[in-house]
């Protein structure tokens, strides 16, 4: 029977050497870029939480939105979840993507058809 033999020492646990492989900074093809996937677009667009009506969030009173959004949440067909949260989730969405560059007049009444909302689903 062979011997086994212990081990005095441990293994290192340095850095490993390896090798980059450099990679060139020509693109491939032609040198055009692809167009931006703009997937925020698509998701307000053909999302299964809502179908929204075009201009929603564009709307000039924040009861009009929440009254928007309620009707679409309630008679959308593609909706995973109760209507009430399908509604907040899509608002607070578009309010995320837009970030910065939403104005601050807009933001303050997406915020205001926020509590539009829960009023209207009886949530306060």
């Amino acid at each position: 029977m062979a011997q086994v033999r212990k081990r005095t020492h441990s293994r290192k646990t340095g850095t490993h050497h390896t090798t980059r492989r450099k990679t060139s900074t020509a693109r491939k093809g032609t040198g055009r870029r692809a167009a931006p996937k703009r997937w925020s677009q698509r998701v307000t667009e053909k999302s299964d939480a809502l179908d929204l009506k075009r201009g929603v969030f564009k709307l000039t009173s924040a009861k009009k939105i929440a009254a928007s959004l309620k009707r679409s949440a309630e008679h959308s067909a593609r909706r995973k979840t109760g209507a009430y949260r399908s509604a907040l989730s899509m608002l607070t969405f578009y309010i995320n993507r837009a970030g910065k560059t939403l104005p601050k007049t807009q933001r303050a009444r997406l915020e205001r058809a926020k509590l539009e909302l829960k009023r209207a689903f009886g949530k306060e």
